[in-house]
């Protein structure tokens, strides 16, 4: 029996493309925008994508008939919890949009065995956190924090994310195993020479903080050397980087501009979408095609889940023996039923009756 997946705050479905890889069946995807709502409607026609700002107060009977489900994911909002919003004023109540997802591991019945809550890294500032950790381990569930980054999991981005995983029958593991060998790079994901028109880097009206970037680059890496430039960023990188690295991460907003030579002419363009989603790790019949604009493209990746990392997660944590309790259906059975994932299926062991 697959694992049924309930997907909050889901976006495009980078979360539900990892857990769907890692063979779960996906029911349900909910989110505020309606961008991503039809972007996760297109990648995945059988499951309910629903239209819905969350509340406090909203629950699994606003999402009508889902059935039961096993695995809760949650990306809450994280605009108020990153450092890329600089000084600018916090927003308390986007924070607390993580309790949505415990709202609904508490509301659910019966309660799904597995949580999983993502977020950027800068979450475990936030004051709110240890009563959120809290709350899950009230729920039940034994919880346990990674910090993973995406080019360890064969995607050419270092992307850092936090995820809290629970689990109501037992210790989530101890590591979520990366994947052997180099991460890719930005070479990796970048479409064919010419596929896409370049303009010269050094043309009447280029900002004068592009070329500065530009220069910078050229300097160290000598002419005719392809290279990124990389806007808005605050790393003191120089605002550059190389090709024979993961990218930096993608955020929401347009940022790696391509240097490519035609001769001596340093050349300019912008990564393009199915660049972008390359280096997110989405593979296979994925498509953002005919959603929104260029720019709702780019921001539904900024704010996504690279699917790599949580098809890892699920796969590890789905992977471990599972034992229900056949006397939570009938206080007077003494069998408890586990299902150890071999060939010889269910097997009953008996117990002293409660």
């Amino acid at each position: 029996m697959s694992v049924k997946v309930l997907d909050l705050f889901c976006g495009g479905g980078g979360s539900s493309w990892g857990a769907q890889a890692a063979g779960a069946e996906i029911v349900c995807g909910v989110d505020a925008w309606d961008t991503a709502v039809s972007a996760y409607r297109k990648s995945f026609p059988k499951a309910k994508a629903v239209h819905l700002t969350m509340t406090p107060e909203t629950g699994p009977a606003d999402l009508g008939d889902i059935g039961t489900i096993d695995l809760l994911l949650g990306s809450p909002e994280c605009t108020h919890h990153t450092c890329a919003r600089g000084a600018r004023p916090r927003d308390e109540g986007s924070k607390r949009t993580a309790f949505y997802v415990t709202n609904f591991a508490r509301d659910l019945d019966p309660r799904p065995r597995w949580v999983i809550l993502e977020n950027v890294v800068h979450m475990r500032g936030w004051d709110g956190y240890k009563p959120l950790l809290n709350e899950l381990e009230e729920l039940g569930y034994k919880t346990r924090i990674y910090v993973l980054d995406s080019s360890k999991f064969g995607v050419a981005q270092t992307r850092r994310r936090v995820f809290i995983v629970g689990d109501l029958e037992a210790e989530p593991p101890e590591r979520i195993l990366p994947r052997s060998g180099r991460p890719p790079t930005v070479k990796s994901i970048l479409a064919k020479e010419g596929t896409h028109r370049s303009r010269p880097l050094r043309r009447e009206g280029r900002a004068p903080a592009t070329l500065q970037r530009a220069e910078r680059a050229i300097k160290q890496l000598g002419k005719g050397v392809p290279f990124l430039i990389v806007y808005y960023g605050s790393d003191g990188a120089g605002g550059w980087q190389p090709l024979d690295r993961p990218l930096r991460t993608i955020t929401t907003i347009d940022r790696f501009g391509l240097v490519t030579w035609d001769g001596n002419t340093p050349m300019l363009r912008m990564l393009q979408v199915e660049e972008l989603m390359a280096a997110m790790g989405f593979v296979g019949e994925y498509s953002l095609d005919g959603i929104g604009q260029r720019r709702d493209r780019i921001r539904l990746l900024g704010n996504g889940v690279a699917p790599p990392v949580m098809s890892a997660i699920v796969s590890a944590i789905t992977a471990a023996p599972k034992s229900v309790t056949v006397a939570a259906a009938n206080r007077g059975s003494s069998l408890i039923a586990t299902e150890d994932l071999h060939p010889a299926g269910t097997i009953l062991l008996p117990v002293a009756a409660e």
